[in-house]
């Protein structure tokens, strides 16, 4: 099929990946010209009315820049490349791209790709000569050789010459072992020894050659990865065989909780009894209907994902799909870089690995996109980096890192259990089609050396993530979730390691299916068989189905333009089929037999154990040497620094933390939004206020010193982390474990299985238990002739059900009437010990003596306490002890209030370093002064001590911090100064992925701030009177498109100021079948339509401009004078490109929205002024100033002229302004977040009908979604301000 191509200069050459050249080839000047390639089907060239449309779609608002000719031309010592995505798969982009040029009555463009031309050149004056291998440099920084490559010249079909592969046997009966061990090395199979001789022995019984794609199969099937042969595997220890596998102890860990879970150890979730609960529903969702409110019983679910070894080949597509496969298993229930003074230099990393700071930037981004785009909040996390030669000559790194996803989640009760397959039931593919990508993952993944596979079969292993399509997913399954008549869905798997061969046997086992090639949606019409069967591509599940089902089903994938595919029927017969009946296959035609023919019992049936050898090593430990004099402030300086104790700002602010409006805790705290939260907590419906908090914990370092000691810590941290949201009891503290080891390697075997014991040993003393989990078992690396093993790594997981979520404690002081008090609870008083701890890593060392939870009694009667004390509403403020040791607690939580301290530290018979900067389990508190004594003998009679040791002082920029040992000061210095060094490694990982003069705002900006600027002017308790209540509820339609995200915290916020609220897709107005002519508002939602490929919005747009029955209808609402709309984030885009706000005379608008400032996505909670306005929705409202979240990419207002900026304001045309902290319009970063001129954070029409804006009040109209208020106001908010706005609409409509 022909290509034609657009071309337009690239306005915004500032991104990340141009500051890091501009820092590598200084003398350079890159000029890039974006390429647009478009195949058509059964066109050979376009009208100039297509072409147009093709303008107006690719030109960014007010440029006519696009041309059907290139710009850029090769000149004398200049050199052009074009770089685009490799062409043997149509990528995420463009499927959103395709779909939006459907939308726009373009049918016949079947692929859209985009690639780059840079021109590359010297400076001008400058007679630079940039030598091949400077120049090799530049480009490769340029581009992810992953996903893209090099066009040597203009692309003129995106055929590609691959042949597929046939399907070939492996001649076992004729060969025996040696042609498994041939297939083994071919197909990249990852056999073992006992791998190599149970397949020659079965398929010799059963007197039957396997095929290649059968071989396949097995390996992806029992691989390490999917099979967990190490935990399930009996275990020889220094020649002492164990009685326990290491599964069965951690089952047995259950035997001591309390038996509140309904899943555990199954579909890679678990799950723990929650509560009835009102939510709301839409009443149809095959079509546009209403909601409705009904009562459900709703569990609380947790899933786990580790994505190590994709992460480390390709870190910002490893970490979209490690996100992505979590998610599922909810649904199925070098330069530029910098060197931290104790880093040394020089080390070797693999060239098929990326190196440490490229994947704390990249993947870190890769999740945050993903969820961002899918519309799921991160709300916890951790970061760790680590590099060391230990005493005994071993290097210890995470060179294959991890990459690890946890999310809570809800599910129905009369979901819970699965159904049998049974004969007839249709098996049903949903989501993505087939890509040739992660093909072998879950062997790949499973090498126990990463290294020791060809690069080429790790980089073909690798997925790519397609976020929009996983949401389409999600919400085509929601709608058989949520029909009235009842689930559909039979039985679901998501489709992980070993693709749909793994995925089709689990959902059909034991009854056995028959699938048929031909029913697969192809993305790529080049794949093999062995492709189609074992390619892990992304955002597909498998489902069973009844056929009197099937209609439903396929009208809910065409509402939410969701691919399906019905691609087999269960059997019966106990064997998985393939038949390609695509094309005839060799094995077909020469055999008489199908690719695939296995009876499941010899895949997922029971199997011999395997046995593992091991053996323990003597662990070479030196005592902790400190400089001689070190005294507290040079220490800090070093220990605020460390990644895992320094700031996550950069983590943080990336990443949505408000979307679905049921996030009750995230990250950030305090007046400044400082990310230091302990436990996450999520509301589990808008109607109530019970949800579900969880909580991290790892020690990896320590394990290096005591493994047994670090699984214990890893427990305690997990639990004082979740300690400061009240939970049902700990007893129904349920926790995920996950393993992260080079657990087959010589030595670190016997490493996991002491720290299996010691966690499953004090997890028993305590009363938690594990219900699930995840392993990764290949956790080292070949570093030239080095075999370089990460820290052994349990990563805990704990969550509960919360009977209150905003009985929560975080760690910013409050200073309470001014007469805040600090106490330190220790969980082993009299231990001070160093060993594994920041101070010692920042000194190069380990040290000898690891903390411990010595006596697990006494953490569990600290947790008990606390939670007393929380229910009791008697903390102010609250932080554990772990990272950084006492003294980091301290200076975090003052961090975190703004305010400074006093404090005397008691403890006798230690050091100073001892004292402040061991990481023993303990607790630090605030209280007001009154409750001091009652506080501490609360914790007195569970036998703890509890030292008063302080208190809260100062506020602001003036704070300072004042800490003594035993009357001895230590330390005295400004709270900004020491908040610098702790932000400091935060703000350089920033420079590198944001717009540095935002970064230096910021990082300048913090030192001077107090506190976010609120205030009231309304009583949010009084509503509007409303005449005329027998008229019933006005109708409103929140309308959504491909890639919205908002939607249901919208509908709630409308249906709680008392609309008739309608769920209404952009399908439903294209199709025909839903009219706007009932409705009195309209309200366009937030999110990422068509994952804004064409800009923000931009596809929407083209919707409502160029289908016909849309625009008409939308023509017509805008008309009637009864009607109003809004527009918020995405919708706020939208309405400014439609001209519905800053209407331009003679048709178009004044006003677009662009790039932030930062030139990245930006998450925050801010303060908005309300101006006097003609607006509709925000009367009464004036003169207040209101938190509010923000959460977008592109929220810079742009004006078509200084005249059209001046005219709209001041007509009081932008009612909606970021403020500083003293209340006035702001320019200022991060007060106000994309840089828009004059602080306008919003825009109404003339008459005040239609209201536009960017930040999200439908996710602030409840006081407990509100990120943080002052003392003062939080009684106010029992109603939030910003239900008001909805308030009015409905008072409006009612009125008029």
């Amino acid at each position: 099929m022909p290509i034609v191509h657009f071309y337009r200069r690239e306005e915004d050459g500032e991104g990340q990946k141009m500051r890091m050249i501009t820092q590598l080839c200084p003398d350079v000047i890159i000029t890039t010209e974006l390429c647009y390639n478009v195949e058509l089907d059964g066109l050979d060239s376009l009208k100039e009315a297509e072409k147009e449309i093709f303008r107006w779609l690719l030109s960014p608002p007010y440029s006519t820049s696009l041309s059907d000719a290139p710009t850029l031309l090769e000149e004398d010592g200049a050199k052009l490349v074009e770089i685009g995505p490799r062409l043997n798969f149509s990528t995420a982009w463009s499927t959103n791209a395709v779909s939006i040029c459907k939308s726009a009555g373009l049918s016949f463009v079947t692929r859209v790709e985009l690639s780059r031309r840079h021109l590359i050149k010297p400076k001008d004056g400058l007679k630079t000569t940039m030598k091949d291998g400077m120049f090799g440099k530049l480009i490769s920084c340029l581009y992810d050789s992953m996903t893209e490559c090099i066009y040597s010249q203009p692309i003129t079909s995106f055929a590609v010459d691959v042949q597929p592969q046939e399907v070939f046997e492996v001649d076992v009966l004729g060969n025996g072992r040696a042609a498994l061990e041939k297939a083994n090395d071919e197909l990249g199979l990852a056999f073992d020894s006992w791998d190599l001789d149970y397949y020659t022995a079965l398929f010799q019984k059963v007197e039957r050659n396997p095929t290649s794609v059968e071989c396949f199969d097995l390996a992806q099937s029992n691989s390490e990865h999917s099979r967990h042969w190490f935990f399930r595997g009996q275990m020889i220890i220094d020649g002492e065989e164990q009685k326990e596998t290491l599964f069965s102890l951690i089952m047995g860990t259950q035997n001591h909780s309390n038996q509140n879970n309904i899943i555990k150890f199954c579909d890679n979730s678990s799950g723990i009894k929650g509560m009835e609960l009102e939510c709301m529903y839409p009443t149809n969702p095959a079509q546009a209907s209403p909601y409705e409110t009904r009562q459900t019983t709703r569990h609380v679910i947790f899933t786990a994902e580790t994505h190590n070894f994709p992460t480390g080949v390709a870190p910002f597509s490893g970490a979209t799909t490690g996100t992505g496969g979590r998610i599922r298993d909810v649904q199925s229930a070098g330069k530029g870089g910098f060197v931290l003074p104790w880093e040394e230099e020089g080390w070797e990393y693999p060239s098929s690995f990326a190196p440490p700071l490229q994947v704390a930037i990249e993947a870190s981004d890769g999740a945050s996109d993903y969820g961002n785009k899918f519309g799921e909040p991160v709300l916890a996390g951790f970061a760790r980096s680590f590099g060391m030669r230990l005493a005994n000559g071993d290097r210890r790194e995470w060179i294959k890192p991890i990459m690890f996803s946890g999310g809570l989640g809800s599910i129905e009760d009369q979901h819970v259990k699965k159904e049998e397959a049974e004969s007839g039931m249709e098996v049903v593919k949903i989501g993505g089609p087939v890509y040739r990508i992660g093909v072998g993952g879950g062997a790949a993944s499973s090498v126990q050396v990463q290294g020791d596979n060809c690069s080429e079969r790790d980089l073909g292993a690798v997925q790519r993530g397609d976020a929009e399509m996983e949401q389409k997913m999600n919400r085509a399954l929601r709608a058989c979730l949520e029909r009235v008549e009842g689930n559909p869905i039979c039985s679901i798997h998501d489709q992980g390691a070993g693709g749909n061969g793994n995925v089709l046997k689990e959902l059909s086992e034991p009854a056995g299916a028959v699938i048929h090639t031909s029913k697969f949606t192809k993305g790529d019409p080049t794949l093999s068989v062995l492709e189609l069967w074992g390619a892990e591509y992304q955002e597909s599940n498998a489902l069973l189905l009844r056929p009197s089902d099937r209609s439903f089903l396929e009208r809910v994938c065409q509402r939410e333009k969701c691919p399906v595919d019905f691609v087999g029927k269960i059997t019966g017969d106990g064997k998985i089929v393939l038949i390609d009946d695509l094309r005839k296959s060799t094995t077909e035609v020469q055999f008489g037999r199908n690719p695939v023919d296995l009876e499941l019992d010899w895949v997922l049936g029971k199997m011999p154990q395997k046995t593992y050898v091991m053996e323990r090593m003597r662990v070479c430990l030196q005592p902790l040497t400190l400089p001689v004099g070190l005294s507290v402030l040079p220490a800090l300086d070093r220990v605020l620094r460390l990644p895992s104790v320094a700031s996550k700002r950069y983590l943080t602010n990336k990443v949505d933390r408000s979307v679905t409006g049921l996030v009750a805790q995230q990250q950030c705290v305090g007046p400044l939004h400082t990310p230091l939260a302990d436990v996450a907590v999520v509301a589990l419906s808008p109607f109530s206020l019970q949800g579900a908090a969880t909580a991290i914990g790892e020690q990896p370092i320590k394990g290096l010193l005591s493994p047994a000691a670090g699984a214990r810590m890893a427990v305690g941290e997990a639990l004082t982390n979740l300690v400061f949201a009240k939970v049902t009891a700990l007893k129904d503290v349920k926790c995920s474990g996950n393993w992260m080891w080079a657990a087959k390697l010589r030595g670190e075997g016997a490493c996991l299985w002491e720290a299996c014991q010691a966690m499953c040993e004090v997890m028993g003393r305590i009363g938690v238990a594990v219900d699930g989990g995840k392993d990764s078992l290949s956790m080292a690396a070949r570093v030239g002739e080095e075999t370089v093993k990460a820290p052994g790594s349990l990563v805990i997981s704990v969550y509960a059900v919360c009977p209150d979520i905003t009985a929560t404690v975080t760690p910013d002081l409050e200073n309470p009437s001014g007469k805040g008090v600090l106490l330190y609870l220790p969980v082993n008083s009299g231990k001070h010990r160093l060993g594994g701890s920041a101070l010692a890593q920042c000194y190069g060392q380990l040290g000898e003596c690891s903390p411990d939870l010595d006596q697990p009694e006494k953490l569990s009667a600290c947790f008990n306490t606390t939670q007393a004390l929380i229910q009791d509403r008697l903390l102010t403020a609250g932080h554990d002890v772990s990272d950084g040791g006492l003294i980091s607690c301290l200076l975090e939580m003052a961090f975190a209030g703004n305010r400074g301290i006093e404090v005397d530290l008691p403890l006798e018979s230690t050091n100073v370093m001892e004292a402040l900067f061991s990481e023993e389990l303990g607790l630090v508190l605030e209280v007001c002064e009154g409750d001091a004594s009652a506080v501490c003998q609360r914790y007195k009679d569970t036998g703890l001590l509890c030292y008063r040791i302080g208190k809260t002082v100062d506020f602001g920029p003036d704070a300072k911090v004042r800490v003594s040992l035993c009357g001895q000061e230590v330390l005295n210095e400004s709270l900004p100064t020491l908040r610098a060094m702790w932000e400091s490694t935060s703000f350089q990982l920033e420079r590198l992925q944001a717009n540095p003069q935002c970064v230096q705002e910021e990082e300048e900006g913090l030192a001077k701030r107090t506190e976010p600027y609120l205030k009231l002017t309304f009583d949010p308790s009084q509503s509007p009177i409303i005449q005329d209540l027998a008229l019933g509820k006005p109708r409103v339609a929140v309308v959504r498109e491909e890639g919205s995200n908002g939607d249901r915290e919208m509908s709630t916020s409308l249906f709680m100021a008392g609309f008739e609220v309608w769920d209404v897709t952009m399908q439903d107005l294209c199709s025909g079948s839903t009219t706007l002519d009932p409705f009195r508002a309209v309200v366009f939602v937030g999110g990422f339509s068509y994952a804004d490929v064409l800009g923000s919005a931009k596809g929407w747009a083209a919707t409502v401009t160029f289908n016909r029955e849309a625009r008409e209808e939308f023509a017509r609402f805008r008309k009637r004078e009864d009607t109003l709309s809004l527009g918020v984030c995405n919708g706020c885009q939208l309405l400014a490109l439609l001209g519905w706000v800053g209407q331009r005379q003679g048709g178009g608008s004044e006003v677009t929205l662009t790039h932030n400032k930062s030139g990245r996505f930006e998450s925050r909670f801010v303060s908005v002024g309300i101006l006097p306005s003609p607006a509709i929705m925000l009367k009464g409202m004036e003169g207040s100033a209101l938190g509010v979240w923000v959460a977008h990419g592109e929220g810079l207002m742009q004006f078509r002229s200084p005249e059209a900026q001046q005219k709209l304001i001041g007509a009081s045309l932008a009612p909606l302004r970021y403020v500083d902290d003293y209340g006035h319009p702001t320019e200022i970063y991060p007060m106000n977040p994309n840089g828009s001129a004059q602080g306008v954070a919003g825009i109404c029409s003339a008459d005040g009908r239609h209201l536009a804006m960017m930040p999200h009040p439908e996710r602030a109209v409840l006081g407990w979604q509100w990120a943080w208020t002052p003392r003062d106001l939080r009684r106010a908010l029992d109603t939030s301000p910003w239900l008001r706005m909805f308030q009015n609409a409905a008072a409006w409509c009612h009125k008029s």
